[in-house]
């Protein structure tokens, strides 16, 4: 009994950290609890007593587990994310996103958690314990059964994805902050903002994926389309400025995982097309970079 009790202080003390780490790693809260509880599980029958260096042996535990599920996920992703986009797109107004699962991806920032979940799992891995974490190529090398140099060239791999894109040409940097203002008039429903953004005759064009009714939609007009842009601010707060195929687009991504990809066509200053997809499959051919 007593070293039952003395194996979950130990674990208590290093919950926080691993759930911190697990998030990270599945950019789902509830997935990421899944993974520490496992941990415990595995400790429970293992005895802390029996563990020469116990937060190693968690953060090892933790990270195989969340290797396992990433895996997992991907086999499932493309029916996953059908059943995800067409789900959430209809329970978003109705506030069924949990709170917790909000912050926790403002805590980590939405837009790093889409091309994190654009890694594959061995890449998301090796980023997340030796970036976010501080881990010793050696001790990831380890917990993935990989070499050192293996997990050093996937960490790097996954560096070099989440920070490409380089920096923004002139023309890019003004359209970049249009749509920066365009997701910040929405969020504050700010109409006169919006009506300033958009060209008079400005054409909206969302697929079949986003009216649910398996027909495409064509809005034209601005006032129109700044109307339907507020009606979606509920939405907002899961939305981050991203570079989509190299051009400043809007991404919305409850828990990091790409729902609706929001594009615009510009003439000059003024937006003259904003196309809006939520098809999985044209989401997932997306080459998305943090901006």
């Amino acid at each position: 009994m007593v070293e039952e009790i003395s194996s979950l202080e130990a674990f208590e003390r290093e919950r926080p950290r691993l759930r911190a780490l697990a998030y990270r790693m599945l950019g789902s809260g509830a997935d990421a609890d899944d993974a520490v509880q496992d941990a415990w599980l595995r400790l429970d029958s293992a005895g802390a007593a029996n563990i020469e260096n116990l937060p190693g042996w968690l953060t090892t535990a933790v990270s195989r587990i969340c290797l396992n599920l990433l895996r997992s996920r991907r086999v499932r992703r493309e029916e996953s994310l059908e059943s995800f986009t067409a789900d959430w797109l209809g329970a978003v107004d109705e506030d069924r996103l949990p709170q917790q699962e909000a912050d926790l991806a403002d805590s980590v920032g939405l837009a790093l958690l889409i091309v994190l979940d654009r890694l594959s799992p061995a890449e998301r891995i090796a980023f997340v314990l030796h970036d976010m974490f501080d881990v010793a190529f050696d001790d990831i090398a380890s917990m993935m059964d990989r070499s050192p140099a293996a997990a050093r060239q996937l960490a790097s791999r996954a560096r070099a994805k989440v920070r490409a894109g380089g920096s923004p040409v002139p023309d890019r940097a003004q359209h970049r902050d249009a749509v920066s203002a365009y997701l910040t008039a929405t969020r504050t429903g700010d109409f006169n903002a919006l009506l300033a953004l958009l060209d008079p005759q400005v054409e909206l064009r969302a697929d079949a994926a986003v009216t649910g009714t398996g027909r495409p939609l064509t809005l034209q007009g601005a006032l129109t389309v700044a109307r339907t842009a507020l009606s979606a601010a509920p939405r907002a707060r899961f939305t981050t400025v991203a570079l989509v195929d190299r051009s400043p687009a809007l991404l919305m991504a409850p828990l990091g995982q790409v729902c609706l990809a929001i594009r615009f066509t510009f003439a000059g200053d003024a937006i003259i097309a904003i196309d809006i997809t939520a098809d999985p499959a044209r989401l997932r051919a997306l080459d998305i970079t943090l901006d």
